[in-house]
């Protein structure tokens, strides 16, 4: 998408897919609120206070400066040695407090948002986990984009900007109540003629003021809204681009063999293409902003001294008196023009949030949903009671399977490819929400070696070990099992911590999955074509080796190998049709 396409979908907005259903501001607040409710509401209340209470020391010592601002150049104007003496020691204690203040307020609020982000993170993670959620966002193809980017990227980027906007938004506020008495009183009244009549304006300068700032707020959101969409798209585009390089990463190897470098580098360069696009749309929309911010900051500068001119020139007003002026029109105007100078801040904040509550829809929508999915129930051993499998979209997958695995079982499944033997095993797990029906799972007991195996970056103790907690084995029987699955070569490395999955062959990665299936001795151990990347006699070998050492765990698997089909006593097979593959078993040696 070009720059100029990217402009006018931004000036649109997102798509309805991503916009978070509801109102959006008792939605924000439903993000904040759960924080100062939860078990750590009293640590987060006494940090907030704290940061609260800093802030408005800090308006406070504002206020005690503008005062001494007023004192110091009247003895400047005045030539007096002695007072300009005493108001040097008057800011000496005045900058001491101030940056003590400044110190603290920053360390305190940093502590805060670190708390409240990590509470966030806990709470977005045991979501994301909680009933496969992760696994059925994949599944189910949302439009709920890089799930891992909003949680380590967004929950930051929230914390971090509600805290500075909420902070901001009361300093102004106490600013304006602390300043504008200031200006009302020092400006004085200002009289005008209009049509042969007088008028007299009381502290002018805080009506100047306001309608300087209306003015202000209004131009910069004019021409500063198309940013809060812009922001969103960013951020999604930025986490594409870095989930590709990864992707790259975890598939260095098939990559390399299939010589797919010029594929690679295109997707890149594309997703990167997209990042630059955006990111040039925003930059043109946040240029128009500060071309508008900048004219606006500046004239403020000046236009307090201009204003005031005529009643310092005809005696009034002292020099002190002008820079006090000075001093609390900037206050007041910079207090009312907290929604000029945060509107970049805002679209940031508002993109973000918006993001964090796509996200939680589809994880609602997931609950919500969980009637209307299969779900594994309790029971004795891993049964499905004529279940029907179906894909995230309904197409039917098994058109009925009643199948039941008892303990010390030895199940062999075949099928033609497609034919759902893979879904298959995935019911039996329970991990399969897609389709109606009764399926039954033991609360623990069950192992599944998939045909690529699931090795967590770690130890190699940890990796082989999993999903049993590191510890779980001692050294000894860890170094057994994996001579055992001929990997003797690994046995005096358990210390040692790699990404495994790209450091082992697939051979050795299938045959590791062994060694931790001897370590965990299931009850009901699943092979979805765990020995294809090893040679027949290294599969058959291990094969028997566990049928020896766990005798009385159930075995099923699917394999095409002939060779495999003789360690298993029953055998179902899969047959394609219009409605879905039909289950039916056959002898073994059929």
């Amino acid at each position: 998408m070009t720059t100029p396409d990217l402009a006018a979908a931004g000036a649109q907005g997102v798509s309805p897919a991503q916009r978070p259903s509801g109102r959006f501001a008792p939605r924000a607040w439903g993000l904040v609120k759960p924080y100062f409710t939860s078990e750590r509401k009293w640590q987060a209340i006494g940090l907030l206070a704290a940061v609260v209470a800093l802030n408005l020391v800090t308006v406070y010592v504002d206020v005690l400066i503008n005062d001494f601002q007023r004192d110091f150049y009247n003895a400047l104007e005045s030539k007096d040695y002695a007072a300009f003496t005493q108001q040097l020691w008057r800011f000496t204690w005045l900058a001491f407090a101030f940056i003590v203040v400044a110190v603290y307020k920053f360390y305190l609020t940093q502590l805060f948002e670190l708390r409240w982000r990590t509470w966030l993170t806990e709470r977005y993670v045991d979501g994301w986990l909680s009933a496969r959620a992760y696994y059925r966002l994949e599944l189910g193809g949302t439009a709920t984009d890089n799930p891992d980017q909003r949680i380590a990227e967004d929950i930051r980027l929230f914390t971090e900007y509600t805290v500075s906007l909420t902070m901001g938004l009361l300093n102004s506020v106490v600013t304006l109540g602390s300043f504008v008495v200031i200006l009302w009183v020092v400006s004085g009244p200002l009289t005008v003629t209009l049509g042969g009549s007088e008028f007299t304006i009381p502290g002018y300068m805080v009506w100047v003021a306001l309608l300087y700032a209306i003015a202000g707020s209004v131009i910069s959101h004019l021409i500063g809204r198309r940013l809060i969409p812009l922001n969103f798209a960013q951020q999604r585009f930025e986490a594409d681009f870095r989930y590709g390089l990864v992707r790259i990463r975890e598939h260095a190897e098939s990559i390399a063999l299939y010589r797919g470098e010029p594929a690679e580098r295109g997707t890149v360069v594309g997703r990167f293409g997209r990042v630059v696009s955006n990111y040039w749309a925003l930059v043109r929309a946040q240029k128009q902003l500060i071309w508008a911010q900048s004219f606006y900051g500046q004239l403020a500068v000046i236009f307090p001294f201009v204003v005031a001119a005529p009643r310092y020139f005809n005696g009034p007003l002292k020099l002190g008196d002008v820079m006090q002026i000075s001093n609390a029109f900037g206050m007041v105007q910079g207090a009312l023009s907290w929604f000029v100078s945060a509107y970049a801040s805002l679209a940031t904040w508002k993109a973000t949030t918006d993001r964090l509550l796509t996200f939680d829809d589809a994880l609602a929508e997931l609950r919500d949903s969980g009637d209307r999915l299969l779900h594994a129930m309790p029971g004795e051993a891993p049964a499905l009671h004529a279940v029907r499998l179906e894909t995230p979209r309904g197409v039917p997958i098994v058109a009925q399977a009643t199948l039941a695995v008892a303990p010390g079982d030895r199940l062999l499944v075949t099928g033609p490819s497609g034919s759902g033997k893979s879904t298959l095993f995935r019911a039996l797990a329970g991990i399969w929400p897609y389709g109606e029906g009764r399926v039954e799972q033991p609360a623990s007991g069950v192992l599944f070696l998939p045909q690529r195996p699931y090795l967590p970056i770690g130890t190699l103790r940890a990796t082989v070990s999993y999903p049993a907690a590191t510890g779980a084995f001692d050294d000894a029987t860890i170094a057994r099992a994996l001579h055992d699955a001929r990997l003797p070569q690994l046995a005096d490395r358990l210390d040692e911590e790699a990404a495994w999955d790209r450091r082992l062959s697939p051979g050795e990665q299938q045959r590791l999955a062994f060694a931790r299936a001897l370590l965990n001795a299931p009850r009901w151990l699943f092979l979805d074509e765990a020995t294809a990347a090893l040679d027949e006699a290294t599969g058959t070998a291990l094969y028997a080796l566990l049928l020896e050492r766990l005798p009385e765990s159930a075995v099923v698997s699917i394999a095409h190998d002939a060779s495999v089909a003789a360690f298993h006593r029953r055998r179902v097979h899969l047959t394609p049709g219009a409605d879905g593959s039909t289950l039916e078993e056959r002898a073994v040696d059929a």
